[in-house]
């Protein structure tokens, strides 16, 4: 009988706890959406990528060309020229990997340009959640655009809408 009653009391217990936790659900994909500064931070970094993609792809070409230039002139180059043309070559292509890698790496010039532009707007997002989370009392706020797989939220859970009127967008 002692066991029984332990038994119901606990999940009586795990019951209530469970029923306690409060959750929503957010878009952060929609709430980026309507922030002007995230779109105008966005052109910006598209802008700055273009122009970075722009000087790459002309130093590619110029690349091919002295590789088709090559190939058609090694026949009647002498060896010690030949030679000479491949270090060229390597060396440019080098470069050019090089200067890919500093622009699109990891941690390249590209994601020290997000970091700067769109860092502050996702910071203020951040802090806009939270200030939800600690005003409502809600225990977790899932995000429903990237990462976790949501399979089904009630639509009334999202709030998404009431971080951005902490934010101040309309």
């Amino acid at each position: 009988m002692k066991k029984t009653i332990g038994w119901l009391t606990g999940f009586m217990f795990i019951s209530l706890v469970s029923i306690a936790q409060r959750y929503a659900v957010i878009d952060t994909r929609y709430i980026l959406d309507k922030i002007p500064e995230y779109k105008n931070a966005q052109q910006k970094l598209d802008q700055v990528s273009d122009l970075w993609q722009q000087d790459i792809d002309q130093k590619q070409a110029a690349l091919d060309k002295l590789k088709k230039d090559f190939e058609a002139e090694m026949i009647i180059l002498p060896e010690n020229l030949q030679k000479k043309r491949e270090d060229e070559i390597f060396n440019k292509e080098k470069e050019l990997r090089e200067l890919q890698k500093k622009r699109f790496g990891f941690e390249g010039d590209l994601f020290k340009k997000r970091q700067e532009l769109i860092k502050p707007v996702q910071d203020r997002i951040y802090n806009a959640i939270q200030k939800l989370a600690t005003d409502k009392q809600y225990d977790f706020i899932l995000d429903k655009s990237e990462g976790i797989t949501v399979i089904f939220a009630d639509p009334k859970l999202d709030k998404s809408e009431e971080v951005l009127k902490i934010l101040g967008v309309k």
